[in-house]
């Protein structure tokens, strides 16, 4: 896995991180209109890191589009990859 790579998935790790907390915030504020702006600010960016990441290396899940070849099982599984002392 290459620098550009890790850096667009560890990208939308953080930003997947900050929708779930989010999430629970507003489960719990759901009337707290400015965590409802970042929770759709922070989801149309994970969204668009996605679908460059997706465009780039392939899909992150099973249930995205891929293209011909099936480039799914490509990727090198969460386990495999060595995201400790990276300099990016």
């Amino acid at each position: 896995m290459d620098k550009k790579q890790l850096k667009l998935l560890n990208e939308l790790m953080e930003i997947g991180f900050s929708l779930v907390e989010t999430n629970l915030y507003l489960d719990t504020h759901p009337t707290d209109e400015r965590a409802l702006r970042l929770h759709n600010t922070l989801s149309a960016q994970y969204q668009e890191l996605e679908m460059m990441y997706t465009d780039l290396y392939g899909p992150l899940k099973a249930t995205s589009m891929s293209q011909f070849p099936w480039r799914y099982i490509e990727e090198p599984w969460p386990w495999d990859i060595e995201y400790c002392g990276c300099n990016y």
